[in-house]
């Protein structure tokens, strides 16, 4: 089946052959039609699914015929990144229908956002908390909204937004369609959708375990060997672009940094940074300028760019999800990824519940010529049994091969 099949105005296909979308995801085919039936829909899906095309182009469709300059369409983020990387989504998809988007997030002027809201918009994309300022101070109308989606909202939970968004939920008074888009269900999400969904349809693809099209592998290491392992295994691996979860912002600073000095062209993206640092390491990655972004989980959230070819625990995440998560930043839209993570003795609970849930022995890997005995080196910097270090290796890119 042909995104045609869906019957979009030309103006929206327009925007589909744009964006070279041949064949429809498995979330697009099963979701479109009744949304665009106005139908409620609960769709269950990882990241990566093309989710975002799903409720894009119906709410297009929708809002092509009715008034303009007025807010009929409200999608609520759980990031700033995410956010944007909507809004593009919807830009590129409706460059030749005449709606304009609008992405609100904090941690940047209001100045704008207002005059942009003045002028006149149909769509807007927001965090919950900056949306809530503009509710409150009198400077968003969302009287008019039509159609409301709430996307990812397992991490607006787990990033304890849910009291905004029941406050979101009290102004708007208008009847609405209203689509619920998670990766899992945990009860409080159910709770949700039970109380503000009519009548939904479910949508489900695939399970909460991480896709089939991302490998997986472990290299056991000792916690003050974990860099150093990062650094060698970063030359040895045919890599586009390496994403890496660390557990803290002062962890993903101090990695990045060391990657470095080791001649990656590596940046950091956390919750420390402003907002234009924050997008400027984000845009950096996504052009090919940083070939490794080492992030935290709460940062890294949203991130859709389809080149990232690995993804490296340096830290272990805290539950299955958290691991789904992340390892689906790559593998997305059937492409293949790999998925690496570093552990400790202190991972083997963890590592037996990831087992589990891929019903699998994830394979244990070491690196040939890598010196995992090395001992914490003392207040110097050096090593008891290496007084010199050896001369560090530029790090070589090598294009890969047999990967989509």
């Amino acid at each position: 089946m042909s995104f045609e099949s869906f019957g979009l105005h030309p103006s929206i296909m327009d925007g589909v052959a744009a964006l070279k979308y041949v064949k429809p995801t498995p979330i697009q085919l099963q979701s479109i039609p009744p949304v665009m039936q106005g139908r409620d829909l609960i769709g269950l899906a990882q990241t990566g699914t093309g989710k975002t095309a799903a409720f894009a182009l119906p709410v297009l469709q929708r809002l092509l015929n009715g008034p303009r300059g007025r807010i009929r369409a409200l999608i609520i983020s759980p990031t700033r990144e995410l956010a944007e990387q909507i809004g593009e989504a919807i830009n590129a998809l409706g460059q030749r229908t005449g709606l304009k988007s609008l992405p609100i997030y904090g941690g940047v002027s209001m100045v704008h956002q207002v005059q942009r809201l003045r002028a006149g918009v149909e769509i807007v994309v927001a965090c919950p908390g900056r949306l809530l300022d503009h509710v409150w101070k009198g400077t968003i109308d969302l009287s008019q909204v039509e159609v409301l989606i709430i996307d990812e909202a397992d991490r607006m939970f787990d990033m304890g937004f849910m009291p905004d968004v029941r406050n979101i939920l009290r102004c708007l008074e208008k009847p609405r369609q209203t689509l619920l888009f998670s990766a899992t269900m945990p009860d409080d999400i159910r709770r949700l959708a039970r109380d503000i969904l009519k009548d939904p349809v479910t949508v489900q693809i695939g399970h909460t375990a991480p896709a089939k099209t991302v490998s997986h592998a472990l290299y056991p290491v000792k916690q003050h060997r974990k860099t150093s392992l990062l650094i060698e295994l970063l030359r040895d691996i045919e890599a586009d672009s390496v994403l890496v979860f660390t557990r803290t912002k002062h962890r993903a600073e101090r990695v990045a940094q060391q990657l470095k000095q080791a001649g990656y062209r590596a940046t950091s993206l956390q919750g420390n940074l402003s907002q234009p640092r924050r997008q400027a390491a984000l845009n950096g990655f996504r052009s090919g300028l940083y070939k490794v972004l080492v992030a935290t989980d709460v940062a890294a959230r949203g991130i859709d760019i389809l080149s990232i070819s690995h993804v490296v625990n340096y830290d272990m995440p805290e539950t299955i999800d958290g691991y789904t998560h992340r390892i689906g930043r790559t593998g997305r839209v059937e492409k293949n990824g790999d998925a690496l993570t570093l552990v400790t003795s202190a991972d083997a609970a963890m590592v037996q519940a990831i087992e589990r849930v891929l019903k699998a022995t994830l394979e244990r890997r070491t690196l040939k010529g890598f010196d995992y005995a090395l001992p914490v080196a003392d207040n110097s910097g050096r090593h008891p049994s290496h007084p010199q270090r050896q001369q560090r290796r530029r790090p070589v890119y090598r294009k890969r091969i047999g990967k989509n």
